[in-house]
């Protein structure tokens, strides 16, 4: 991690990122050139341009957000938590970050949710404590 971690005295190991929708970006992008404890994207997206224009199957010069492509450098264990009812980012985003992580744990699918309502269902903090508690190596 930048030189500014050690400096606080926090080691890598220690350091998980959580990123949530447009936040899911500077976290993809931070963790595919660092590696930490963990990292959980909540409402991901693949790229700004596949928001806007869902129909898009490639990256473009122009798009500043490309996660889709950055995610497979990503070396900590990565987990996703989408709504399926998502109304600003289409599920169908959560699902292929989820699939092109190599490091992915189970993701947290949240039936009937939307973009702004995910905490508010009960199974959101039980797997965000089962991920930490549970499933990283220094747990």
């Amino acid at each position: 991690m930048p030189s500014d971690f050690s400096r606080y005295g926090v080691s890598p190991e220690n350091i998980i990122l959580y990123g949530q929708s447009i936040g899911t970006v500077p976290t993809v992008d931070l963790a595919s050139r660092y590696e930490c404890a963990a990292v959980i994207l909540h409402s991901p997206l693949m790229s700004g341009l596949r928001v806007a224009f869902p129909d898009t199957r490639k990256t473009y010069c122009f798009d500043a957000f490309p996660s889709i492509d950055k995610i497979s450098k990503v070396t900590s264990p990565v987990l996703v938590i989408h709504g399926t009812e998502d109304e600003v980012i289409d599920f169908s985003h959560g699902l292929a970050m989820y699939e092109r992580c190599p490091r992915a744990v189970e993701p947290l699918w949240v039936e009937g949710a939307g973009h702004n309502d995910i905490e508010l269902y009960a199974q959101y903090l039980e797997r965000l404590k089962q991920f930490i508690s549970h499933e990283l190596p220094n747990s």
